[in-house]
C-alpha cells in the first residue's frame, strides 16, 4: 500500500501509456482504449477512495452527487463528442482559407507527444487561469469549485462552456498547427489518469513528485477557499507552467481542517447549493462572481 500511496499516480499514467503503445501495435481502436484507461482510472479511484481516505468527513454526501454525476454525463456523453465532431470541421475551414499557409507536420509520434505536453498544458494553464481572472469566465468556473468536499467526481464538475473554452485554447490550437489525432490520444493516454484522479479524497504522499506533477496533494490548494491560496497551480496535469509564471505553491500546509470550496467574494452570489440545472443557468443572471 505504500507503494500505492507514494506513485499511484504516475504508475496510472504509465499503464495508460502502455496500454496506448500496445493499441498503436496490435491495430486495436487507440481511441477506445483511452478511454477504458480512463473509465479505470475513475474505477480505482473510487476503490481506494473507501479503502484510503485522506479526510473521513469527505467521504460523505453534501448533497452534490447529483450534481457532479449530472455534469459528468454532459461532459462525457454531449460537450465532449460535439467538440471532437466540430473541431476537424473547424480545422479544415480554418486550413482551407490559409492556402498554402496553412501549417503541415511531419514529425515521428516520439515527437510529437512530448511537444503536446508542452504546447496544450501551456493552453490549459491560460484558459485556467483567465477563468479566475476574468468576473465573467470565473462565473462559469465556479461551477467546478462549488463542492466543499473533494471526491473523485469533482473532476468531471465542469460548466460546459468553461470545457468548450479551455478546448478551444488547448487542444483547437494543437489540431490546426498540424499535430496528429494518433498523438493528441498520446497526450491524452498520458494526462486523463492525472487529471481524473486529481481530486481524489485518497492519503497520497508522492513527495517530490507534487512539484511536478499536479497530483492530488498539490491540486488541493487550488480549491481553498482564500483566493491568495487558491490561485495557484492551474496546470492541467503537470505545474511546469506554474514554475515558469510564478503560480506555483508546494502540497505542503494543506491540512486536514483546511477549508475548500468557493471564494467567500463568491459565495453570496453563486448558487453552489443548488442543482446542476440551476447553476448552469445562473451564468444568464448577473452581477457575475468575482475571483
Amino acid at each position: 500500500m505504500q507503494l500505492v500511496q507514494r506513485y499511484l499516480v504516475v504508475m496510472l499514467a504509465t499503464a495508460s501509456l502502455l496500454a496506448y503503445v500496445a493499441a498503436l501495435q496490435t491495430g486495436a481502436p487507440v481511441d477506445l482504449v483511452v478511454s477504458i484507461a480512463s473509465a479505470l482510472t475513475l474505477a480505482v479511484a473510487w476503490l481506494l477512495e473507501r479503502r484510503l481516505p485522506w479526510r473521513a468527513d469527505w467521504q460523505r454526501s453534501r448533497g452534490d452527487v447529483a450534481t457532479d454525476l449530472a455534469s459528468a454525463g454532459v461532459i462525457v456523453g454531449l460537450a465532449d463528442p460535439l467538440l471532437k465532431a466540430l473541431a476537424p470541421m473547424a480545422v479544415v475551414a480554418l486550413h482551407a482559407g490559409m492556402g498554402a499557409w496553412a501549417p503541415t507536420l511531419d514529425l515521428p509520434l516520439w515527437i510529437q507527444i512530448p511537444a503536446l505536453l508542452l504546447l496544450v498544458e501551456f493552453g490549459k494553464y491560460w484558459a485556467h487561469r483567465l477563468h479566475h481572472a476574468l468576473p465573467p469566465l470565473w462565473w462559469l468556473h465556479a461551477m467546478h469549485h462549488s463542492s466543499e468536499r473533494l471526491y473523485v467526481l469533482n473532476g468531471l464538475r465542469f460548466h460546459p462552456l468553461n470545457h468548450a473554452l479551455n478546448f478551444a485554447m488547448a487542444v483547437l490550437p494543437a489540431m490546426a498547427l498540424g499535430f496528429s489525432p494518433t498523438a493528441i490520444l498520446g497526450y491524452l493516454a498520458i494526462t486523463q489518469p492525472i487529471v481524473l484522479l486529481q481530486h481524489a479524497n485518497i492519503d497520497l504522499r508522492h513527495g517530490w513528485l507534487n512539484r511536478i506533477i499536479s497530483t492530488p496533494e498539490a491540486h488541493r490548494w487550488h480549491h481553498a477557499t482564500r483566493p491568495q491560496d487558491a490561485n495557484r497551480n492551474f496546470g492541467n496535469a503537470l505545474l511546469l507552467w506554474d514554475h515558469v509564471f510564478g503560480t506555483f505553491r508546494p502540497a505542503e500546509g494543506f491540512g486536514r481542517a483546511t477549508r475548500v470550496g468557493l471564494f467567500e467574494a463568491s459565495s453570496t452570489g453563486y448558487p453552489a447549493a443548488a442543482g446542476y440545472l440551476a447553476q448552469l443557468a445562473s451564468m444568464l443572471r448577473p452581477p457575475c462572481c468575482r475571483a
